[in-house]
């Protein structure tokens, strides 16, 4: 019941980090897909190698409001924020197409198709 209840959560979530980003001269998915901001297996972003300072605004306000939802969601669940953000990673990875940068372990790579 609680791991729904926060897969629920983390499905909003996704909806809210979608659309509720600031606006930046350059979005998620076009940071994502120019290879300047990659996921992390903790459930944040990151500026993966070789990528320039374009996307760090954009990242560290996306992380900003991801830790706030994930800190909610383990409150709710009695879940600590390491788990909701790998849950989170988990469904964010998913989506991802072909080619994004992830960090997995401490190593960087590209998701593969």
């Amino acid at each position: 019941m609680i791991k729904s209840t926060a897969l629920k959560a983390l499905l909003a979530l996704m909806l809210f980090a979608g659309f509720a980003a600031p606006a930046f001269a350059i979005d998620l998915e076009t940071a994502r897909s120019q290879g300047l901001a990659g996921e992390v297996d903790n459930g944040l972003l990151a500026v993966p190698p070789g990528a320039g300072s374009d996307a760090q605004g954009l990242i560290a306000a996306i992380n900003n409001q991801r830790r706030a939802e994930y800190a909610k969601i383990a409150a709710q669940n009695n879940l600590s924020l390491d788990v909701v953000g790998t849950m989170m990673f988990e469904k964010i990875y998913t989506r991802l197409p072909a080619g994004t940068w992830v960090q997995v372990k401490g190593q960087w790579k590209k998701k593969a198709g």
